[in-house]
């Protein structure tokens, strides 16, 4: 597990006032995200009139951010594109970043920010935060009727509210942990397989050969899966959270 480590940079910790504010390699690879995601955009919003592939590239993912927030919000929705495609990019590329093959440098190997509970933590309660602020200020009290189906009977209520107020706090817990999990299980089953070829190519012999080349196969399924979950964990990160701007926009 040591590729999950949070580790000072410098290699010493540095404490100020009793708190370690040391720059740890995680915070190193959110400047990296941060670093790429603005180069993206520098180069992708040149706004020529025959866009080169780099600024389709821009346009395609602008455009693909710009429908989520028309189908998923609707009416009003347009205001939250911003932060929508801010999430969305973000997390893509630091979950990209994080399956890059630096360790076949001497010295070097990637960090993924999203493997981490605290960033995607942060990440879910800060949309979850957002939700209420546009529930409370847009409808006032009346934002709680999301918790009161439409059309439910009143002998169900007694029932029903303590269900509806349960999975919605449950909300950016399950959003959190969605990310976390499965960028830690990728990055978990890559380092295992790994060991497994070392260890037959140590091993020896004819079956040693088979486990190390098996594995090496599995290697290359689980980094194509990897790419792929890289993807989809951004999508539904973002699907989701429009999904629930949605209801404090509308309510039902």
């Amino acid at each position: 597990m040591e590729q999950f480590m949070v580790e000072p940079v410098l290699g010493r910790h540095l404490t100020i006032g009793g708190y370690d504010v040391s720059f740890t390699n995680s915070a190193l690879f959110m400047v990296v995200v941060f670093v790429l995601l603005a180069l993206f955009m520098a180069g992708g919003m040149k706004r020529q009139l025959i866009p080169g592939r780099w600024q389709v590239a821009a346009e395609s993912v602008i455009g693909f951010i710009d429908n989520m927030v028309n189908v998923n919000i609707g009416a009003g929705g347009k205001r939250f594109a911003p932060y929508i495609f801010s999430l969305f990019m973000f997390i893509l590329f630091a979950n990209l970043v994080g399956v890059l093959p630096l360790a076949i440098l001497p010295g070097l190997h990637t960090f993924a920010v999203t493997s981490h509970i605290t960033v995607t933590a942060v990440l879910a309660f800060v949309s979850f935060a957002i939700v209420l602020a546009v529930g409370f200020a847009k409808h006032g009290l009346k934002f709680f009727s999301l918790f009161v189906p439409h059309g439910a009977p009143g002998w169900l209520m007694p029932v029903i509210i303590p269900v509806e107020f349960v999975s919605f706090m449950v909300r950016p817990f399950s959003l959190g942990l969605r990310l976390f999990v499965a960028m830690t299980a990728g990055h978990i089953l890559l380092e295992v397989f790994g060991s497994f070829v070392v260890q037959g190519l140590n091993a020896g012999g004819p079956l040693g050969v088979v486990v190390s080349a098996l594995s090496f196969v599995m290697i290359i399924g689980v980094s194509a899966l990897e790419l792929l979950v890289c993807a989809i964990q951004a999508y539904v990160f973002a699907l989701l959270t429009s999904l629930y701007l949605h209801d404090a926009v509308h309510l039902h």
